[in-house]
C-alpha cells in the first residue's frame, strides 16, 4: 500500500466506484461487504458512482443487494439516472436510445424517433458498433441533433480483461462532427458534484474511491475532490505510471479503508 501525505481528518464524505471497486461482474473484491458495513456503523456519508449502462437502476439495485452490500437504493448514481434529470429540464425533447434494452427503462417518459431526433443517447451497446450506425449518427448529429453521452471512458473491466467502451465512439462522432458531446458521467464534473451535493457537504470535504485513472480520480480531481486509487478492477500499474493524473492516496483494495478511516 502506497500512502502520501494525505489525511481523512477533513473527510466528510465518500464516493465509490462499484465495477472494479467494490466487485467485478460478479465477484465480489475480498473485504468489500466488510468495508462498506464499517463505513456504514461509523456514520459516514457515502455514495455509489458508477459509469454501468448495461443496467437500469433498479437491476443494479438489485445485483448489490444480492450481493450482500449494504446500499440504498438512493445512494447509487448512474447516467441514466443523472441523464433523464437533464433531458427533463429541456422539456421532453425527442430522443434517439443507443442503449441496452434495459437501460432504455429509464427514459420511458419521452418519446422516441429514430429519424429526426432532438437528442442522440449513447451508452453500452455492446458489440452492435459498426460503420453503418456511425454513419447514421454523424449524419443525425450534423442536422442538428445534439449528442448526450453517457459517459466517455476509455475502457472497462471484465472477466476477459479491459474491453473497449463507448469512449471511443464518442470521440469518434466528435471529431468528424465538430460538435462536443455532453457527458452526464465519469470523468464529468458535474457527475461528481451533483453526488457530493447530496450529501450536503463541499468537493473538498469528499474522496472518491475509484479503479480508473482518469475518469475516477482525475474526473474526481477536477471536480474538487480528493482521489483514492484501488490496485483492483481496471488498475494497470504502466497506464498509472503514465498518467499525469496523481492520485492523493494508493491503496491495494477498499478492504485497506478500515485501517486507513
Amino acid at each position: 500500500m502506497c500512502v502520501s501525505k494525505f489525511s481523512f481528518d477533513n473527510i466528510k464524505g465518500l464516493l465509490f466506484d462499484l465495477d472494479g471497486v467494490l466487485y467485478v461482474e460478479e465477484e465480489l473484491v475480498e473485504g468489500a461487504v466488510e468495508t462498506v458495513s464499517y463505513i456504514k456503523s461509523k456514520k459516514i456519508p457515502c455514495r455509489f458512482l458508477t459509469n454501468t449502462t448495461t443496467r437500469s437502476l433498479d437491476a443494479l439495485y438489485q445485483k448489490t443487494t444480492r450481493l450482500g452490500l449494504e446500499i440504498d437504493r438512493e445512494e447509487i448514481f448512474t447516467p441514466p439516472k443523472i441523464a433523464a434529470h437533464y433531458l427533463r429540464k429541456k422539456g421532453q425533447p425527442s430522443l434517439l436510445l443507443i442503449l441496452q434494452e434495459n437501460t432504455k427503462l429509464e427514459f420511458a417518459g419521452f418519446r422516441q424517433d429514430d429519424i429526426n431526433p432532438d437528442v442522440i443517447v449513447i451508452g453500452h451497446y455492446s458489440d452492435r458498433w459498426n460503420y453503418a450506425l456511425m454513419n447514421r449518427l454523424f449524419h443525425l448529429i450534423m442536422n442538428g441533433a445534439e449528442l448526450l453521452a453517457l459517459h466517455k471512458g476509455r475502457y472497462w473491466e471484465t472477466d476477459r480483461g479491459l474491453t473497449l467502451d463507448i469512449g471511443a465512439f464518442i470521440t469518434g462522432l466528435e471529431y468528424a462532427t465538430g460538435v462536443t458531446a455532453t457527458v452526464v458521467g465519469k470523468p464529468s464534473e458535474d457527475f461528481f458534484r451533483v453526488a457530493v451535493e447530496d450529501m450536503g457537504i463541499a468537493p473538498s470535504e469528499a474522496a472518491m474511491i475509484g479503479d480508473d485513472i482518469v475518469s475516477d480520480i482525475g474526473g474526481a480531481q477536477l471536480a474538487g475532490l480528493s482521489g483514492i486509487l484501488v490496485k483492483t478492477g481496471k488498475y494497470r500499474e504502466d497506464i498509472v505510471a503514465k498518467s499525469s493524473v496523481k492520485p492523493q492516496l494508493t491503496v491495494d483494495s477498499v478492504a485497506s479503508l478500515r485501517k486507513l478511516l
